[in-house]
């Protein structure tokens, strides 16, 4: 008798047989299903994954310079290079103002100090750092890695961009990064110049000891013309550099200073190799100057300008006028 349904096809409306009916095989005990501990654990475990890449980013950006922070003033330095003649406390008061009532608007960007751990060094914004310590409240900072090379080149784009540092500010900076080593590539990028505006301003600075430099000041209106002018008269003018600073008046403008230095050029007595000493006298409508060069025995009295000839032909016609003028103020001594 043939069997039937030796193969057996289920029909598409057949119910299977629930797996949990079906009788294990021997020695064989399927596991259990574990549902919510696992997945826990997946998630807690995706969770802390996505904390170390947040905080990998996060420091990422930080590093970066992409993320503004508050620090304590107390723990940011100066840079190691001075880039200014001291901060202007008029502008300084105002900046003060500012901030207090809006805010500081601007981060200054420092570096992590590179031999002290937990302090920073400013690349730039020296005077909002000076303006919130007085303040007493916090910085907010950029911080960033950087070289000092990177960081003398960000420092000095930024001033020249934001704070217009003076002609005289500029060729100082220079002069201190070269005598730091830094290449005149690096002193060119961050002072934006090139290599023949570079070698004027090194050249004013060799000139003119630091000491009158800093008396004078940064003198903001005073351009390269009149300090390049002023290198090339100092060595002939052959004057003591004291009595040029002595010249100088604390209570005036740096700008007045520098014309103060300017005057006692002409006015000061020189020191010739001679020994002897020269007085220059000039009229205020710069129309007649005197140069006396006098030594013990002899005096040489030279008139210049437009009106010299005719000023010396009217002195020559009054002298004996004045020498007696001269005896009468000998004889009242």
């Amino acid at each position: 008798m043939a069997r039937k349904n030796l193969i057996e096809v289920s029909s598409a409306d057949e119910v299977p047989t629930p797996m949990a009916d079906i009788r294990p095989i021997a020695g064989f005990v399927a596991p259990a299903i574990r549902g919510a501990p696992i997945g826990g654990i997946t998630r807690t475990l995706g969770n802390i994954t996505q904390k170390f890449e947040r905080a990998q980013d996060l420091e990422k950006q930080l590093a970066e310079g992409k993320i503004v922070v508050e620090l304590d003033p107390a723990l940011v330095d100066g840079s190691f290079v001075s880039d200014r003649l001291g901060i202007d406390r008029v502008e300084l008061a105002d900046l003060v103002a500012q901030i207090n009532e809006h805010g500081q608007q601007v981060p200054i960007l420092v570096r992590p100090h590179p031999q002290v751990n937990g302090r920073y060094q400013v690349a730039y914004g020296h005077r909002r750092l000076a303006a919130v310590k007085e303040l007493g409240i916090k910085v907010r900072a950029v911080i960033r890695e950087l070289s000092d090379d990177q960081l003398v080149v960000s420092q000095g784009q930024e001033n020249n961009a934001r704070t217009n540092l003076s002609y005289i500010e500029r060729a100082l900076f220079a002069a201190r990064l070269e005598d730091r080593s830094f290449s005149r590539e690096v002193i060119m990028a961050a002072l934006n110049i090139d290599k023949a505006a570079l070698s004027k301003m090194l050249s004013v600075v060799r000139v003119i000891p630091i000491e009158l430099i800093e008396a004078i000041g940064a003198a903001p209106e005073v351009g390269r013309r009149r300090w390049m002018e002023f290198a090339e008269k100092l060595p002939k003018a052959k004057v003591e550099l004291q009595a040029v600073l002595t010249s100088l008046s604390a209570d005036n403008s740096s700008d007045q200073r520098f014309q103060q230095a300017v005057s006692a050029l002409n006015s000061l007595p020189r020191i010739t190799r001679e020994g002897a000493r020269t007085n220059l006298w000039g009229a205020k409508d710069k129309l007649v100057s005197v140069n006396v060069k006098s030594t013990a025995k002899k005096a040489v009295v030279t008139y210049e300008a437009k009106d010299g000839p005719s000023f010396a032909a009217y002195i020559t016609g009054r002298l004996d006028d004045l020498y007696e003028a001269f005896r009468n103020s000998q004889n009242n001594q």
